[in-house]
C-alpha cells in the first residue's frame, strides 16, 4: 500500500531522514522504533506532506504522492495522528472531530461521527466539553478519533502512548489492534518498543535518520541488539 524509496528530508542544513526505504502492506501494522531524534516523526511528516522531501519517492497504492500537498494526501486515504495530540483545546470534542472530516459530505460526516464515538464511547460522554478539559488519555482518543474521521485506508500514529498511564496505554493499544482487525492499515511510530513489536507484523529500526534493522516484529523482539538498545535487555 505504502512504499518509501531512498527518501531524504532536510530541515535547513540538518539531514533528518537519510535514505529511508520502507514498505507497508495493506491490512498490516508496521512499526518504526528508535530513540529520540532517529527520524521517525520526520518520516511520517514526509509521508503526509507536512515537509517536502529533498530526494526519493513516496508511493501510495502505486502512485507517487511526494509532490502532493497535505490535504490531497488526506483525500487519497492517508491520515496522520501527530505526536503531542495537537487537538484544538478551545473547541469542543464534537468540533474537533468534525474538523477531521472536512472532506466528507454532510450525511457521510454524521455517519462517521457516530462511528468514531462508537469506537471511543468516552468521547461521546464528553462530546460538548472543550478539548482542553479532557484528561491526557481522552485527548489521545480525540486525536486518533479526529484522524479517523476522514475514513483513511492508512492511519499513521506518532507516539500514541506518550505520557499516558499504563492502563490507558493498554486501552490505546487494544484500540489499535481492533482498528487493524477491522481492515485498517497502520503505520505506528512508538518509543514503547516492546508494545509496538508485540502488536505489529513488521518493524523497522531507525537510528540517526536511517534504517539500521528491519524484519518481522517477532524476530526483532528476540534480537539481542534490539533487546539491549530498546527493550531493557
Amino acid at each position: 500500500m505504502l512504499r518509501l524509496i531512498d527518501v531524504h528530508l532536510c530541515y535547513g542544513h540538518v539531514h533528518a531522514v537519510k535514505g529511508v526505504s520502507i514498505r507497508v502492506p495493506a491490512g498490516e501494522i508496521v512499526t518504526l522504533i528508535g530513540a529520540n531524534g532517529a527520524g521517525k516523526s520526520s518520516t511520517l511528516k514526509a509521508i503526509s506532506g507536512v515537509h517536502r522531501i529533498r530526494t526519493g519517492t513516496i508511493e501510495f497504492n502505486g502512485v507517487p504522492i511526494h509532490l502532493s500537498p497535505p490535504h490531497m494526501i488526506v483525500a487519497k486515504g492517508i491520515s496522520h495522528c501527530p505526536e503531542g495530540r495537537r487537538i484544538f483545546y478551545d473547541l469542543s470534542v464534537r468540533e474537533n472531530l468534525l474538523m477531521g472530516g472536512y472532506l466528507l459530505g454532510r450525511e457521510e460526516l454524521a455517519e462517521r461521527l457516530e462511528w468514531v464515538v462508537g469506537t471511543f464511547p468516552r468521547l461521546g460522554e464528553r462530546i460538548g466539553q472543550n478539548g482542553g478539559t479532557l484528561s491526557g488519555g481522552e485527548q489521545q482518543m480525540l486525536a486518533i478519533g479526529r484522524a479517523l474521521m476522514s475514513k483513511p485506508a492508512l492511519l499513521m500514529l506518532d507516539e500514541p502512548s506518550l505520557g499516558l498511564a499504563p492502563i490507558m496505554v493498554e486501552k490505546i493499544f487494544e484500540t489499535i489492534m481492533e482498528l487493524n482487525r477491522g481492515g485498517l492499515t497502520i503505520l505506528l511510530v512508538e518509543q514503547n518498543a516492546h508494545a509496538a513489536l508485540e502488536i505489529s507484523r513488521h518493524a523497522y529500526v531507525l537510528e540517526t535518520g536511517g534504517v539500521t534493522l528491519e524484519g518481522e516484529s517477532r524476530v526483532l523482539l528476540a534480537d539481542e541488539r534490539v533487546k539491549k538498545a530498546y527493550l531493557g535487555g
